[in-house]
C-alpha cells in the first residue's frame, strides 16, 4: 500500500476539500445516506436537526446534520457505478488520509453508508412499493474488476453459476457477486423489506433489456435474469449503483448496503412516475432504523 498520495493521486482543492465532492474531512458523519438526485438530499435532510453544512457541487450535493441526536451526512451521487466509484473513494480519503501530510491515519475510521434508491422490480412477489434489500449484488459495471482483492471479497461460485445460466457474451465486462453488510442488512431490513439479489447495470436501457430504437444484443436477457436460481437466491431487481457501494466499502473496510423502492415491474410492465411522494415513507424508515444506539 502507497505511504503517500501524489497530488494528481489525490487530488485537494484550495480551500482543502476534496476534488468531486468539495467537503472537508470535519463536515463528514461516519452514517451516511446515499442517494442518486441530488433534490433527494433536501428531502432526507428536512428529518434532521443541526445542520452544520450545506455543499453542493456538480452532482455531489450533501448536507450533514443530525438524526435523534445522531450526527449524519445525505450526500447524492448522480447515476451510475462511475459515479460511485468516485464518491467512496473520496469519502474513504476524507476518512481515512491527511489531508495536510497526505498520508494514511495511524487509525482508520470505517464508515456506515446506505443508499436509498428506485429500482425495477423483476419477480412476482415485488410489485410497484415493494422495499427491496440488496442482500447480494450482481455488478453488470466491471468496476470492481479494477481493483486488487475482488477475488476475495466476491461470490466467485455464483458468479460462475451466473455466467453459465446467462450464456455471458465475451464482449461484456466480467460480472462480480458482492454481499451487502449483513449486519446493516438485519438492521434495516428487519422482517417487513424483501432481501434481495440485486443487478446493478451499467445502462438504464439496453443494459436493463429495454428496447427503444436499437436493437437488444441478446433479447431474452431479461427472461434469463427472472429464471436465475442459485442457493435459493433469486434476482430480484435492477438498479445502477449497488454493486459498486457494496464492493468498494467491503475492500476499503466500511459498512455499506442499498435499499430501494421498486418504481416498475419489469413483468407486467407497469411503472410509477409519481413516486417521489412516497419515497419519503422509506427515507423516514430507514433513518429511523440507522439512528439506532
Amino acid at each position: 500500500m502507497k505511504e503517500y498520495f501524489e497530488e494528481s493521486e489525490l487530488i485537494i482543492n484550495s480551500d482543502g476539500s476534496v476534488f468531486h465532492l468539495h467537503l472537508k474531512s470535519e463536515q463528514l458523519a461516519r452514517k451516511i445516506i446515499l442517494v442518486g438526485d441530488p433534490g433527494r438530499v433536501s428531502l432526507v435532510a428536512s428529518h434532521f436537526t443541526d445542520i452544520e453544512c450545506d455543499v453542493a457541487s456538480r452532482e455531489f450535493h450533501a448536507i450533514t446534520g443530525k438524526y435523534n441526536g445522531i450526527r449524519i451526512t445525505a450526500l447524492s451521487t448522480g447515476i451510475g457505478c462511475d459515479n460511485i466509484d468516485i464518491v467512496m473513494n473520496e469519502l474513504d480519503a476524507l476518512a481515512n488520509i491527511d489531508f495536510n501530510t497526505r498520508k494514511i491515519k495511524p487509525q482508520l475510521t470505517s464508515l456506515e453508508l446506505i443508499r436509498i434508491g428506485t429500482c425495477g422490480g423483476l419477480q412476482p412477489y415485488t410489485p410497484i412499493g415493494t422495499f427491496i434489500c440488496s442482500e447480494k449484488s450482481i455488478g453488470f459495471d466491471g468496476l470492481l474488476n479494477y481493483y486488487s482483492g475482488r477475488n476475495e471479497v466476491c461470490d466467485l461460485e455464483m458468479e460462475e453459476a451466473f455466467k453459465k445460466h446467462m450464456n455471458w457474451s465475451p464482449l461484456h465486462c466480467s460480472p462480480y457477486v458482492i454481499d451487502a453488510d449483513k449486519e446493516l442488512i438485519n438492521r434495516i431490513a428487519k422482517d417487513d423489506m424483501v432481501r434481495g439479489v440485486t443487478i446493478a447495470a451499467g445502462g438504464f436501457f439496453g443494459p436493463q433489456g429495454r428496447e427503444l430504437r436499437i436493437p437488444l444484443a441478446d433479447p431474452h436477457q431479461n427472461e434469463k435474469v427472472e429464471a436465475f436460481e442459485y442457493n435459493g437466491y433469486r434476482i430480484t431487481n435492477f438498479e445502477m449503483e449497488s454493486s459498486a457501494l457494496a464492493g468498494l466499502a467491503r475492500l476499503l473496510g466500511h459498512k455499506a448496503m442499498t435499499v430501494c423502492m421498486v418504481i416498475a415491474n419489469r413483468r407486467i410492465k407497469e411503472a410509477n412516475t409519481g413516486y417521489k411522494n412516497s419515497i419519503d415513507t422509506l427515507i423516514k424508515t430507514v433513518l429511523d432504523r440507522f439512528c439506532q444506539e
